[in-house]
């Protein structure tokens, strides 16, 4: 197992060994990252433990977990909803968890470089995002599911078709850094970047108690500039528990580390430093000893409840602390100023390479 975690001062911010070696300790032999001990797996917290993994330098654990995600991929390009001793278990085929794969890669190139690994994974990049276009709406929002008889769940989640533009986002870089032209992906995120900025009434209004719907448009890079600024104050005292940290939902005492970390993602992506280090240190020291996070924290009776000890939790605090102190060249893929230059520096639709990442 790898143990060379980027030698950087900065990192003592938190302890970096300690929490990729806890997350490795969940790991399997075939690369599955599951939840906890004996716990489900769900492909999106699976790629952000492998992301996680990589900021820490991990890369040979990360690299593994992304086989897991190839050798898992059904042929039509999706994944189901979870997974349990290996098999499939919430048999639901779903676009968010599907194409996940394709930002997570995208970042261990960012952070790795290694171009050959982008060719060797696009066949699995291309059949996720292929399967998530095709359960787009005819307004831009994606679909929630499809079932094993190819029904299709047509409700809309805001966080989660928010996601989905992140992961095309990814998948369009990688693209053009293999010289490959994807127009229909590029014609795919407009269409749905357009409806998460513009039509709210198109998304499940039952979701917009869960703080991920406040700041996902943000984190994605769909609603930007004053735009962006203006969402953040416009709920930050419904979500945000000053000296605690950010709520799951808004009208529950329950402040959780993975929600306040991606907050943070948000909040560093939009340059607002500030606000985003304050959160980081009220949750910092939120973890056991081991090196694994908290799941959530009751306000302000102070339960940690519940007790499950999370991979994908800890990797949401070290990407977060990537965002915010840069140790990576992977702490930019939330950045909307490094998307606005990327895409300025290609022609669209040309699928002519950008210059590389910096290292």
């Amino acid at each position: 197992m790898t143990r060379n975690p980027s030698p950087n001062p900065i990192f003592d911010a938190i302890d970096v060994r300690s929490m990729a070696d806890a997350i490795c300790s969940l790991q399997k032999p075939n690369g599955e990252i599951p939840w906890s001990v004996n716990g489900k797996t769900d492909p999106w917290d699976h790629v952000e433990s492998a992301m996680a993994l990589a900021v820490a330098g991990y890369l040979k654990e990360a690299r593994d977990a992304f086989a897991w995600s190839a050798f898992t991929q059904n042929p039509d390009g999706s994944f189901y909803a979870t997974y349990r001793n290996g098999q499939p278990d919430e048999m639901r085929k779903d676009p968010n968890m599907s194409t996940y794969v394709a930002l997570g890669i995208y970042h261990y190139y960012l952070i790795s470089g290694d171009k050959d690994y982008l060719e060797k994974m696009w066949p699995t990049i291309e059949k996720a995002i292929d399967f998530a276009v095709r359960l787009q709406s005819p307004d831009g929002p994606i679909y929630w599911s499809q079932d094993l008889d190819g029904n299709i769940e047509k409700r809309c989640l805001l966080t989660g078709s928010s996601s989905i533009y992140m992961s095309i986002q990814s998948a369009i870089a990688i693209a053009k850094c293999l010289n490959k032209s994807r127009p229909q992906w590029e014609f795919a995120r407009r269409k749905l970047g357009k409806a998460i900025r513009t039509r709210p009434d198109l998304f499940d209004e039952s979701k917009s108690r869960y703080s991920m719907d406040w700041y996902y448009p943000i984190l994605c890079g769909a609603v930007t500039d004053q735009e962006a600024e203006n969402r953040i104050r416009q709920y930050w005292d419904e979500f945000v528990v000053e000296n605690w940290g950010v709520r799951c939902v808004s009208d529950r005492p329950w402040v959780t580390m993975a929600e306040s970390s991606e907050c943070v993602l948000a909040l560093a992506g939009i340059d607002m430093f500030e606000q985003a280090e304050n959160i980081f240190r009220w949750i910092r020291n939120s973890c056991f000893e081991n090196g694994l996070y908290w799941t959530g924290v009751t306000v302000p009776d102070s339960v940690v409840w519940p007790e499950e000890q999370t991979s994908w939790t800890t990797g949401a605090v070290l990407l977060a602390a990537d965002a915010l102190y840069t140790w990576t060249p992977g702490s930019h893929i939330f950045s909307h100023d490094y998307w606005k230059t990327h895409r300025s520096h290609t022609k669209a639709g040309t699928g002519k390479r950008e210059k590389a990442p910096a290292a």
